[in-house]
């Protein structure tokens, strides 16, 4: 018997709870409260069984209109683009599933992005509708994630990433440091930028750290080891900008490029900067687990030119 496949979408759900109006259905508040999806797409929706109410039961064109009622439904997004990059699967076992993600693969569904997406594809291949991602890594960065196969384990292996109890390694290609002393420990206070997609550097106590060495030399441009020590949102890239070396291909710092040039998608120019490495000791077992990924960055063929405006 083949294994069965599971969507992205049907494993991940919104939810609305319903606001308050006029509306006598359900399905009238979903055309209100979602104007750009007409009535037709929502009775097609219901009639799959992608619209349910708070206990997972089907949601159909009669059902009354109540003000709180909680609603779950589910993203689809019409003539997605294939990305054209596959994702390998390194590890498998009852609780774990390792994998290494390409460059420009989102992890969870996002945006335009619902199948094409690390964790639809990993539930389509194993056959396994309660995979979860442990932690994330951006879209345009590639390389390991570790993704939870058991919900009865999951809170454990979770743990490990809430207490800081698991050691990560990032490879990256930027621009050379000559005048810095390695290896370099680099803490900031990071907080939201302007505009929203971006983070900032600012004064106060420090709430990201990266422990930064190099690994290579190339002339002006160099591979770095990026080891964080926290977490926050595109820590390595705003760490490495404000330092003076802006990974190469980044579409956000030090310069953040227009919306137009950063969805034209130019795949011939990935982000330089690869999840290497994750090591923790197993919270099931107490044994070392140790995972590495098996891409490489590879050396630009253009050294970037270094733009002097500086948006952190």
């Amino acid at each position: 018997m083949s294994a069965p496949t599971f969507s992205a979408a049907q494993q991940r759900a919104s939810t609305l709870h319903l606001p308050a109006g006029p509306w006598a259905t359900v399905l009238d508040c979903l055309c209100a409260h979602f104007p750009a999806i007409d009535r037709e797409t929502w009775l097609d929706r219901m009639d799959r069984g992608r619209v349910l109410d708070a206990e997972g039961k089907p949601v159909g064109p009669q059902a009354v209109y109540r003000e709180g009622l909680r609603i779950h439904y589910f993203r689809e997004v019409v003539q997605e683009t294939p990305i054209p990059f596959v994702e390998s699967i390194l590890h498998v076992d009852e609780h774990l599933v390792v994998a290494d993600k390409p460059h420009f693969l989102p992890v969870t569904p996002s945006g335009q992005y619902v199948e094409e997406t690390l964790l639809a594809r990993l539930a389509k291949r194993l056959g396994n509708p309660l995979l979860v991602p442990l932690h994330r890594i951006d879209r345009l960065t590639a390389g390991l994630v570790l993704f939870s196969a058991n919900p009865a384990s999951r809170p454990a292996y979770q743990a490990l990433f809430r207490e800081r109890r698991i050691h990560k390694r990032y490879e990256a290609i930027a621009p050379a440091l000559p005048a810095l002393e390695f290896p370099h420990i680099r803490r900031t206070r990071m907080v939201d930028g302007d505009p929203f997609i971006l983070m900032q550097e600012v004064e106060g106590t420090p709430n990201s750290e990266t422990r930064i060495d190099v690994l290579e030399r190339r002339g002006d441009l160099w591979r770095y080891d990026l080891q964080p020590v926290t977490g926050k949102r595109h820590q390595l890239r705003v760490h490495m900008a404000a330092l003076g070396a802006g990974l190469c291909n980044d579409p956000l710092y030090p310069v953040l490029l227009s919306r137009q040039e950063r969805e034209a998608e130019d795949y011939s120019r990935p982000l330089k900067l690869l999840a290497r490495g994750l090591e923790f000791s197993d919270p099931l077992s107490g044994e070392p687990r140790k995972f590495d990924s098996g891409l490489q960055l590879e050396w630009p063929d253009v050294i970037p030119a270094i733009d002097s405006v500086d948006r952190l």
